[in-house]
């Protein structure tokens, strides 16, 4: 791979900050892998393997129901009253194992927002947030337990990549995300789980085959899978563009998501790393690819930093890579992080980059924070270990209402 120097300054900054350059793992080390799970095979094996176990194969559909359509999992076997008393332990132990268990649950925004701090197999910790909106139910999950980008405004990137989740793992946070929706766990009663996006820990490029496994499973219908449309799910990208490509031949019709973040290659070097590798023109020239075959609009997510990435020159330079796209741009005021000096842009700077775009005819938002008061806003997921007397079980008594 081809790495891009001694590019001209499209655009100066006196605020571009330095970051010393340093080598990006895109894939993680290896490491023991998570008990095979349901939602890691396809009907025909898990069929394979309810008779492996002296099962007529029907069981493992029954199986599949309970986990899909009433989002039972491990530690739900008394309410699969439809599977032999006898027979459930092992059917279980064999395709619902116990992947993820909560370390620690906080809720804010009213009650809306809930991060779950999650326990894998393996003592490894991850993230995934719920959030209620008066129109749908979304969670945000995580595909890998850390992240290799580096971006230095983000806190996951700033820890580094511990590894790759299993698909089953990422389903798994969904499951239980939609179960605690439908028991009215969030404020405003039982609700249907909608939509699903991959903006949590983790690049989800970077565990391509495992993120499409996951997805299939997500979208695939019930008890298949979970029967969510396609259209509800978003996955995002800081931009790697050979699996863009993948994933624009996977027959997949979600929602791309690129993390640009800046329009010109000078300042995306710094801000999101991973462009040395694959600049700016690549990474569109990619998502524009992506968009025409699927026909699905490309979100471009843009972090607004007071005075490093919200000047009008930038704002300009952004709208005209995107005039006459199909595309929509997130503005997501930076969310504070330990360790990072950064401030999101003053309100009149984010009111005048917004009304640039606009004027040339990019649709346009401001995304609404939600999760800030517990770290589970965008680029705060940290996965820190809880601490003191109640760390081995669920904690809700933090709360912040606002």
């Amino acid at each position: 791979m081809t790495w891009h120097t001694g590019r001209a300054m499209a655009l100066s900054s006196s605020a571009a900050p330095s970051v010393p350059a340093r080598p990006l793992p895109l894939v993680a080390a290896p490491r023991p892998r998570p008990p095979r799970h349901l939602a890691d095979l396809t009907t025909a094996q898990r069929r394979e393997l309810a008779v492996s176990l002296g099962e007529p194969a029907f069981r493992a559909d029954q199986v599949a129901r309970h986990y899909f359509a009433r989002y039972l999992r491990a530690g739900d076997a008394e309410a699969m009253t439809d599977l032999p008393a006898a027979s459930r332990p092992v059917l279980l132990d064999a395709l619902l194992p116990a992947l993820l268990t909560p370390a620690k649950v906080m809720t804010c925004d009213a009650g809306a927002t809930h991060k779950t701090l999650w326990r894998a197999f393996d003592g490894v910790l991850i993230e995934s947030v719920l959030m209620r909106y008066p129109d749908r139910a979304t969670v945000c999950v995580s595909s890998q337990a850390g992240c290799g980008m580096g971006c230095p405004f983000c806190a996951t990137g700033q820890g580094g990549l511990t590894r790759n989740l299993s698909a089953a793992e990422i389903v798994e946070q969904v499951v239980a995300a939609a179960g605690a929706a439908a028991r009215g766990e969030l404020a405003g009663g039982p609700a249907r789980l909608s939509n699903v996006v991959f903006m949590g820990m983790g690049e989800p490029l970077a565990n391509y085959a495992t993120v499409v496994a996951a997805l299939r499973a997500l979208t695939a219908p019930q008890p298949e899978g979970l029967g969510l449309s396609a259209r509800s799910v978003t996955v995002s990208t800081v931009g790697l563009v050979p699996a863009i490509r993948r994933l624009t031949g996977a027959g997949l019709p979600v929602t791309l998501a690129v993390s640009l973040h800046a329009p010109d290659d000078e300042l995306r070097d710094s801000l999101v790393p991973v462009n040395r590798r694959w600049p700016v023109a690549e990474v569109l020239a990619a998502a524009w690819e992506y968009a025409e075959t699927t026909g699905r609009r490309v979100s471009v997510e843009y972090a607004l930093i007071d005075d490093v990435n919200d000047q009008p020159e930038r704002a300009d330079a952004l709208a005209g890579l995107l005039a006459g796209r199909l595309v929509h741009v997130n503005l997501i005021p930076l969310n504070p992080t330990r360790g990072v000096s950064w401030q999101a842009s003053e309100r009149r700077r984010e009111r005048e980059f917004v009304r640039r775009l606009r004027l040339r005819g990019i649709a346009t938002t401001v995304r609404d924070t939600r999760g800030r008061d517990i770290a589970a806003a965008c680029g705060q997921l940290a996965a820190d270990a809880p601490t003191g007397p109640d760390t081995d079980r669920p904690d809700r008594s933090a709360r912040a209402d606002r």
